[in-house]
């Protein structure tokens, strides 16, 4: 009997968090998951975001990694479905054992992954959305990287009427949780009587016609339009609306649509103006002058060979940058709880994305600037940074 007692407390305690191992931690080495649109409607971000993110663990490993762990970052695609993003968490989390995840992309994908996320406490860093969920309702795990979609599209809204003339206003959405996220931010300023709401009008993920949708717009004589669709799909809508010759109508995209993908496809469609959007980081291309970019730029163009980085690399980079901040100040003994306190704990100006981040235990989102931008002649143009 006292044998079997003591076999009892032996595997008691080697059952406790104390003496358990840290999933995706050994001695030399952490693991970090992502489940990404590497093949769908968002792989503009995705693909250069895993791209970036690479390129600076590969640098930070170089150069002995943090307190000694080589970093490794296992990439699943999900092609923007909600189901393949369910199975790639389960993967990540529950086979490849990760100690956080980085990056994950898409608004319903990261709610469907918070299931196995939530009960085993894992960190999700940086997710590549801007929803309000991706920190409401506050959790030790959740850290978003920037300002909401809702805040970002209510701010630039009242921009918007108040220097550019919009009124009334219509909405082109998908009809998910990222969808949802504009509508309510737009929705809010109708209710207080702010502006005027027109058409709302859904959209499939794979919709490629908008004529009639457009067509929509024009009868319910809004002057504007937010727009929450995939990349491709913003361009081919935004360019259907001046071939029907709607010419004054206005564009407000999410920072989801702020990409140098979006400026330049529409600049190639002859579309140079009359395109907003309100993001939480700054664009790449005005900033090129500066230092610490300029020795980004520099060194992505080295290690991938690509001309330029792209909008969806600076998500990348600064998320990466975010990650491995905090792993150095949790400390060798790295634990769930000491990054969590770690992420909790920075305060720094990022270079990168052009805003100040900085995190506490009452606020997991990790920058509050919004800036304002349009499209001039191919080029987001920096309007105004509200905070």
């Amino acid at each position: 009997m006292k044998y079997l007692t003591r076999l009892a407390a032996a595997a008691t305690l080697a059952a406790s968090p104390l003496l358990a191992q840290t999933p995706g931690v050994t001695d030399d080495e952490i693991i970090i998951g992502g489940a990404h649109d590497l093949s769908g409607i968002f792989a503009p971000f995705s693909v250069p975001a895993v791209t970036a993110a690479k390129v600076y663990f590969d640098e930070v490993n170089a150069n002995g990694g943090v307190h000694g762990r080589k970093i490794t970052y296992i990439v699943e695609d999900h092609g923007y479905q909600v189901p393949k993003a369910a199975q790639a968490a389960n993967k990540l989390i529950n086979r490849d054992q990760v100690f956080a995840m980085l990056l994950n992309l898409g608004t319903p994908h990261n709610l469907a992954m918070f299931q196995m996320m939530g009960p085993q406490g894992v960190p999700n860093v940086s997710p590549i959305t801007a929803a309000r969920q991706m920190v409401e309702p506050l959790e030790p795990w959740k850290f978003a990287g920037t300002a909401s979609y809702y805040d970002a599209v209510k701010a630039a809204l009242a921009y918007m009427q108040e220097n550019e003339g919009t009124k009334k206003v219509c909405l082109m959405i998908l009809p998910t949780d990222f969808g949802k996220e504009i509508e309510a931010a737009v929705h809010e300023l109708a209710d207080a009587g702010s502006i005027e709401l027109g058409a709302e009008i859904g959209h499939k993920p794979d919709e490629t016609d908008f004529t009639g949708a457009l067509g929509k717009v024009k009868e319910s004589g809004c002057d504007t339009v937010g727009v929450a669709l995939g990349i491709s799909q913003m361009i081919n809508a935004i360019t259907t609306a001046r071939k029907l010759g709607m010419d004054d109508l206005k564009f407000m995209l999410s920072s989801a649509g702020f990409h140098t993908v979006v400026a330049k496809g529409l600049a190639q469609q002859g579309v140079m103006d009359g395109v907003y959007s309100a993001a939480g980081w700054q664009d790449l291309e005005a900033r090129l002058g500066e230092p610490e970019v300029a020795e980004w730029v520099a060194k992505f163009k080295e290690a991938t060979g690509e001309d330029y980085p792209g909008t969806g690399a600076i998500l990348g980079r600064s998320g990466a940058g975010v990650m491995v901040a905090a792993l150095e100040a949790a400390g060798p003994d790295l634990t769930r709880e000491s990054f969590i306190k770690a992420m909790e704990s920075l305060d720094f100006e990022d270079p990168i994305s052009g805003n100040h981040v900085d995190f506490s235990a009452e606020d997991h989102e990790g920058a509050d600037e919004i800036f304002v931008n349009r499209i001039e002649n191919g080029s987001w143009v920096l309007l105004q940074t509200l905070e």
